[in-house]
């Protein structure tokens, strides 16, 4: 069932915000790791977007056990945030490269994100479920 954030907080979705999220994932062996990530989201359609390479962590972890949790924290006031609780909808390389360059435009200023030989980007597609808040 999908969730609208709280008014409160769509602050720090905007692309000027520049918030980094805390993505939570659970490792095969149990344990829990936590990579800061850019992300992106989709007015529209209310779902969170966020973006690897084929093969690296994130993207393994993702396939064995498709349901994440992230922090997105006030970059002025790291007390206050938005923890966002929710099943991957969509895996998709289709636009992967162009995707990563979204994200590089919103975080760096511009579309050059320098593309490794071999690799393969992949976008992923959150379904928020549940928003805890803070502040």
């Amino acid at each position: 069932m999908a969730h609208t954030v709280p008014d409160k907080f769509l602050d720090l979705l905007q692309p000027e915000t520049k918030a980094f999220a805390q993505l939570a994932l659970v490792l095969a062996d149990g344990t829990p790791q936590v990579t800061p990530i850019w992300f992106g989201y989709d007015t529209k359609t209310g779902l969170f977007t966020f973006n690897t390479a084929r093969g690296r962590l994130k993207d393994r972890v993702m396939a064995r056990h498709p349901v994440v949790a992230f922090a997105i924290s006030d970059p002025q006031n790291p007390y206050r945030y938005l923890q966002v609780r929710g099943p991957v909808v969509e895996e998709t390389e289709e636009r992967g490269y162009e995707q990563i360059c979204d994200l590089n435009e919103k975080y760096q200023g511009n579309r050059n994100y320098t593309k490794n030989p071999g690799e393969v980007r992949v976008t992923y597609r959150v379904q928020p479920e549940r928003f805890q808040t803070m502040g």
